[in-house]
C-alpha cells in the first residue's frame, strides 16, 4: 500500500475545500457515530464476531471513525468531496495529531473496505479484531476532539 498524501495536497487538488464551519451537520455526524458505536459494542457483546458478520463489523467500524473525522473537519471548516475524499479524511488524522501508524492503519481499513464493497473481498476474524481494537482506541480520542470543538 502507498503512503497517504499530506492533507495540504488534498487542499491543493481541490478534493478538500475550506468553508465556514458547519456545527449542525457536525453534531448530526457525532450523534450518528455515537449511536453506531454503542450499537456495535452491544452487537459484539451479545453476538460476537461470527464468520458471516466479519465484513459488516469492519464496515461499521470504518463508518464510525469516518463520521467522527468528517464531523471534526466540518467543525474546523473543511469539506472533502469527490474522488479521493475518503483518503483526504484519513489524512486529516495527521492534522489532529494522530500517530502516523494509526493514520496508515486507518488508510488500510479504507483500502480493504473498498475491496469488500467493489470486489467482493472477504476479510478474516483476526483482522476484524484488529479493526475493533483500533476503533476502541481511536474513537474516544476523536470524540473528545469533537466535544472540545463544540464548546
Amino acid at each position: 500500500m502507498r503512503i497517504v498524501k499530506k492533507f495540504n495536497e488534498f487542499i491543493r487538488s481541490d478534493t478538500v475545500r475550506k468553508r465556514a464551519p458547519d456545527k449542525s451537520r457536525a453534531k448530526f455526524l457525532i450523534q450518528e457515530s455515537d449511536k453506531n458505536y454503542s450499537f456495535l459494542l452491544e452487537l459484539l457483546e451479545k453476538i460476537g464476531i461470527k464468520d458471516n458478520s466479519i465484513n459488516n463489523i469492519i464496515k461499521n467500524c470504518y463508518d464510525i471513525f469516518m463520521e467522527s473525522i468528517r464531523a471534526k473537519m466540518l467543525l474546523d471548516g473543511y469539506n472533502a468531496i469527490g474522488n479521493g475524499a475518503h483518503a483526504a479524511e484519513v489524512s486529516y488524522l495527521r492534522v489532529l495529531g494522530i500517530k502516523e501508524k494509526d493514520v496508515q492503519f486507518a488508510d488500510q481499513i479504507r483500502y480493504f473496505r473498498n475491496g469488500m464493497l467493489y470486489y467482493g473481498n472477504i476479510l478474516d476474524k483476526e483482522y476484524a479484531e484488529k479493526v475493533i481494537a483500533f476503533l476502541r482506541r481511536i474513537y474516544p480520542i476523536l470524540r473528545k476532539l469533537n466535544e472540545k470543538s463544540l464548546r
